[in-house]
């Protein structure tokens, strides 16, 4: 099995975190600055250069002002859609 990162629904995850951080109207710079981090942390983590654990999930929902249990029922729904 290929690690997380070069699977398919890792895409699909970065496009929902993407999605929720523009919707909610915060640039990369503002949310990595929110979260502590260097102005390239949410623009490494975009791409896909940088993993995040669960507890830095939560982190980011907290920063975009939504629920980690709502970003996860998006993507589990997304992956349902897309038949994986």
């Amino acid at each position: 099995m290929p690690k997380a990162i070069y699977r398919p629904e890792h895409d699909v995850f970065l496009a929902i975190l993407k999605a929720r951080r523009i919707d909610s109207g915060i640039t990369q710079a503002d949310c990595s600055h929110a979260l502590g981090r260097p102005q390239s942390f949410m623009s490494d983590v975009e791409r896909g250069i940088r993993r995040l654990d669960i507890i830095q999930i939560r982190d980011l929902c907290k920063v975009l002002g939504c629920g980690l249990v709502d970003v996860i029922k998006e993507f589990e729904e997304e992956l349902n859609k897309t038949g994986f």
